[in-house]
């Protein structure tokens, strides 16, 4: 049976996805259509029901529970892996009240925390996360809001950070962070929606255990080729709650949508909203 499937081109995700979609694994029959985008174009297309299973952002999905369904397998979820405010010029917060900040999309979950901790800052441009820094660079901007592997390359282009929004997160809530997930449609039987957790489950499992076996393919769509900054980029957004959220990395989503619907921006949310686990 062949399946839709879109992730971003970002380390974390090719390096989880390879196995499965080059199967290197048993997937149990399935075979995938894959389609690679940025993280807001993923978000807005989920929108759009575009795709049987695609990554999205924590935050996006707050708006489509009642289309997808989360897996408990495949997210980045972490701690001292969250988005980073950074600029030219060493503001403060209040500096930039009235200032534009550069954001990686409307939907990401780092536009979320920027307004959960920075909620005097309004003025906001979406571009492409790899377009942040060049536009402060050319003064479209004057702040922005990076993602993804640019968190560890920043310094060496003489960017000031500003907040580190998911430090921000950890200390406010002793959550770790729900960055981004992998959801499938609903219209899907559940049978098969458990089928596709498990394959995942399998595919990240095999990249832990044969981490070289991925490295073409992460290389070939990584926007930071130095080997070093992928690997630091593995290292960071893949981890145990990628392979299983357990109740610990479920409680955190919990806790980011409960955190959401407090502040008014979602409504009530269905039970279900994770695929259960296979019988």
């Amino acid at each position: 049976m062949k399946l839709s499937l879109a992730f971003s081109p970002c380390p974390n995700d090719t390096f989880i996805f390879d196995a499965m979609i080059h199967h290197k694994v048993d997937t149990e029959g399935l075979v995938f259509d894959v389609v690679l985008q940025d993280v807001e174009a993923l978000n807005l297309n989920a929108f759009k029901q575009e795709f049987d299973i695609t990554k999205l952002s924590y935050h996006a999905y707050a708006y489509l529970m009642h289309t997808y369904r989360l897996l408990t397998s495949g997210s980045a979820l972490g701690k001292n892996c969250g988005p980073l405010l950074i600029s030219k010029t060493d503001f403060t917060i209040d500096e930039l009240e009235n200032k534009w900040i550069g954001i990686p999309g409307k939907y990401t979950t780092a536009n979320f925390l920027l307004s959960l901790a920075c909620p005097k800052l309004k003025q906001k441009k979406a571009f492409v996360f790899s377009e942040i820094e060049p536009r402060i660079c050319r003064a479209d901007i004057d702040a922005g809001l990076i993602i993804h592997e640019n968190r560890f390359t920043y310094q060496e282009r003489g960017f000031k950070k500003i907040i580190d929004l998911g430090a921000w997160w950890e200390e406010h809530t002793q959550h770790p962070i729900p960055l981004g997930g992998i959801a499938v449609s609903r219209k899907l039987p559940l049978s098969l929606q458990q089928k596709i957790n498990r394959v995942l489950k399998r595919s990240i499992e095999f990249a832990f255990s044969n981490p070289k076996s991925s490295q073409v393919y992460v290389r070939q769509h990584a926007q930071e080729m130095d080997a070093s900054v992928m690997q630091q980029h593995i290292k960071l957004y893949v981890n145990d709650y990628s392979l299983d959220l357990g109740t610990k990395g479920k409680e955190a989503v919990y806790y980011l949508y409960d955190t959401a619907q407090k502040q008014a921006l979602i409504e009530y949310y269905p039970d279900d909203i994770f695929v259960p686990p296979s019988s």
